[in-house]
C-alpha cells in the first residue's frame, strides 16, 4: 500500500473499488512548524473517465491497483494511438492520445523503460522512467565559455518539449530531462 507521498504520475490505486490513475501532484508545504506536507493529487478514473482531486497528507495510504506490471518500450505513434511493446512476450498494445496525456512529451520512437500496467490483459496506463534522453532540435546557438551556472535559454526537443537549458548546449546535443519536473538534468 503506498503512501501519498510515494505516488508518483502514472501510478494506479484504487479508491472505492474503482480504478484511478495518478495524473497530477500538486505538493504543499505549509508555513507553520509542525505541520504536514499536504498533497492535492488529481485522478482519472480509468473505467469512466472522469477526475478526482483529493487532498491527503504524506502519511495517508491508498490501496495499490491489483494489476501487472510489465517493462514497456514505446515503438510509435499514429493520428489516434501510440504503440507499446512487451519486452518479454512481445504482446503489443495501445494507449489513446488522451490516455497518454502529458507523457507524450517524454516519449520519443524507441524509449525503454516503461512500466506498464495491465489490468485484464489491456494496459491501463503507464509510468515513465525517472529521466529520459530527448535531443535538442532548436534552440538558440552555443555561446563560448558558457559556465554550467550561468543563464539559461529555452531548447525544443525532438518530442515538441520545451525545456530551460544552459547556454552552452546546442542543437543536435542530447540532453536527460527528469520526467517528474520537466526539467533539464544533464547532458546525455
Amino acid at each position: 500500500m503506498p503512501k501519498a507521498s510515494d505516488l508518483k504520475k502514472g501510478a494506479i490505486v484504487e479508491i472505492d473499488e474503482q480504478l484511478y490513475q495518478v495524473r497530477n501532484i500538486d505538493v504543499r508545504s505549509p508555513s507553520s512548524r509542525g505541520a504536514n506536507t499536504l498533497y492535492k493529487i488529481t485522478f482519472m478514473n480509468i473505467q469512466k473517465k472522469q477526475k478526482l482531486e483529493q487532498t491527503l497528507g504524506g502519511t495517508d495510504f491508498l490501496k495499490e491497483a491489483d494489476c501487472m506490471r510489465r517493462m514497456l518500450q514505446f515503438l510509435y505513434k499514429d493520428e489516434q494511438f501510440y504503440t507499446f511493446m512487451d519486452n518479454e512476450d512481445y504482446n503489443q498494445y495501445t494507449l489513446s492520445i488522451e490516455e497518454i496525456d502529458n507523457a507524450a512529451d517524454y516519449l520519443p520512437d524507441g524509449q525503454e523503460g516503461i512500466l506498464g500496467m495491465l489490468y485484464e490483459d489491456n494496459l491501463i496506463g503507464i509510468e515513465l522512467p525517472a529521466s529520459v534522453s530527448l535531443k535538442i532540435i532548436e534552440t538558440a546557438p552555443a555561446i563560448k565559455g558558457a559556465s554550467a551556472s550561468a543563464r539559461t535559454k529555452p531548447a525544443e526537443l525532438e518530442t515538441g518539449l520545451v525545456v530551460q537549458v544552459p547556454e552552452y548546449l546546442a542543437e543536435g546535443e542530447v540532453i536527460r530531462v527528469i520526467t517528474a519536473t520537466g526539467k533539464f538534468a544533464a547532458r546525455a
